[in-house]
């Protein structure tokens, strides 16, 4: 519980209107996206400005009392779960598109803002914001900030890292930096906006960004390749990408993940396809058209049962929408599902989606598998019920097996998830100790007092499992 004379100090930072602690704002704020995890704040705080950011985290800090920066709580590896109580801040107050420069093809926002209403905003400009994660409807661009947020069109265009070009932020002290700029070209001194960029609000707290727009692509088409055999499907990524040609999109959907979005979007998928591809490409009209027609010779020539190539614009929107709801329409299978995500390098796909089976059969478990095959980032989907406690631990030894699995191919435990408290007993796994030493110091100087977002990234104990050696 934070003293009354403390909370009578933030309350006259933001308003009393703006500092909560009641029980339904507390249960509200003690869980995100990440299921079977739930904590108390002590407190939530909703600043309005940098200043009240910057006076809050001052007050906090001489109290010695722990902030979770929030934004609307929709990430899966427990990043905003208060595990030692203390301030949960929400950024929604701070939701405004401070500036699009038309000159410097820049936007500068703030991180309460609605990653969907920017992205329609920058359109109705005639310009390109191209990170678009499947919760941007209510993801904010401050928490696709933290957790480096990747995307269906990640695979060509990367990720928010790539269009992150400055920041503003309050360290733990309370002090305000700033970051890069308006600005291509920048190496004076180590990179301070890549380093916040995906620390998952360990560092610091993301008060304003400036994005780097693009040029809209004059052109898309989007097909559906469909296939028999799951390992023709996995095998046809790598040779579209062998043969030079970089997708705007191409994502895989194994046959249990189409049946279910098949009955959530109701589209007249085969249901007896072992996987699907939606590939989309974007540009200009002529290299687009002659991508596709490659693309689907790649298909057939990989034992596609079938390809089908969109005749409109409305039906490729319906494509790709029906992929986007693949999370939601598995959630409605059971009352706890558990989306994960690993990453290998794509020339290991089809072994990996093979071995995500193969554990979940071995655990007599339900695991669904769709993601950005183009980009090597998967994401096996757990369909269970938390109050089924030995079904539980077996998901649980499932899917500590496909991280072991992915660390074995070459890839990693998260490409875009984050590590969170969920995958922090893993992170030595990927980097090692020596790694995770010097992420700590890292953290040490940022924030010496460990006050932001305690208990993430950094596991008490790592798993003891040993660590297999890369093929």
């Amino acid at each position: 519980m934070l003293s009354f004379a403390l909370k009578e100090e933030l309350a006259a930072i933001v308003g009393s209107a703006y500092i909560k602690d009641d029980p339904e704002s507390l249960i509200t704020h003690s869980y995100d996206g990440t299921p079977m995890l739930q904590s108390l704040p002590d407190a939530v705080v909703y600043p309005g400005t940098t200043g009240e950011v910057s006076r809050i985290m001052k007050a906090l800090a001489s109290h010695r009392i722990p902030v979770v920066s929030r934004g609307s709580g929709t990430n899966l590896c427990g990043g905003t779960v208060p595990v030692q109580g203390g301030v949960v801040m929400v950024m929604h107050r701070m939701n405004r598109i401070l500036e699009v420069d038309l000159d410097n093809l820049t936007a500068v926002v703030q991180p309460g803002l609605i990653t969907k209403s920017f992205i329609a905003h920058v359109e109705s400009l005639g310009l390109f914001y191209p990170p678009d994660p499947s919760s941007m409807s209510i993801s904010t661009i401050g928490g696709n900030i933290a957790e480096c947020s990747g995307g269906l069109r990640g695979l060509k265009y990367g990720t928010t890292k790539d269009y992150v070009l400055g920041l503003e932020a309050v360290l733990a002290s309370g002090e305000i930096i700033r970051t890069g700029g308006k600005l291509m070209k920048d190496v004076a001194g180590y990179d301070l906006t890549k380093l916040l960029v995906g620390s998952e609000g360990t560092l610091a707290i993301v008060t304003e960004a400036t994005l780097k727009l693009v040029p809209p692509p004059k052109h898309k088409k989007t097909m559906l390749a469909m296939f028999r055999n799951i390992y023709d499907a996995a095998r046809t990524v790598s040779t579209i990408i062998e043969s030079r040609i970089i997708p705007s999109t191409l994502e895989f959907l194994d046959n249990a993940t189409v049946k279910v979005v098949d009955d959530y979007a109701r589209l007249g998928l085969p249901r007896d396809m072992e996987a699907i591809l939606l590939i989309e490409q974007d540009g200009e009209p002529e290299p687009v058209e002659r991508d596709i027609a490659r693309i689907e010779a790649i298909c057939r020539q990989e034992n596609a049962h079938s390809v089908t190539v969109a005749e409109s614009e409305e039906e490729s929107l319906k494509l790709l929408t029906a992929r986007r709801s693949a999370f939601t329409a598995l959630a409605r299978l059971k009352p706890t599902t558990i989306l994960e995500d690993a990453t290998v390098p794509r020339s290991r796909i089809a072994d990996m989606v093979l071995e995500i089976n193969r554990i979940a059969a071995r655990h007599n478990v339900n695991i669904c598998t769709f993601g950005h095959a183009g980009d090597g980032n998967l994401h096996p989907t757990a369909t269970t019920d938390a109050r089924d406690h030995e079904e539980i631990e077996r998901v649980e030894a499932a899917f500590e097996e496909i991280f072991e699995a992915a660390i074995r191919l070459g890839g990693t435990i998260t490409g875009e998830h984050g590590v969170g408290l969920v995958k922090s007993p893993y992170l030595e796994w990927k980097v090692g100790p020596e790694g995770v030493e010097l992420m700590k110091a890292v953290k040490q100087a940022f924030d010496p007092h460990n006050l932001l977002n305690p208990g993430k990234i950094f596991a008490k104990s790592s798993r003891k499992r040993v660590v297999l050696q890369h093929e």
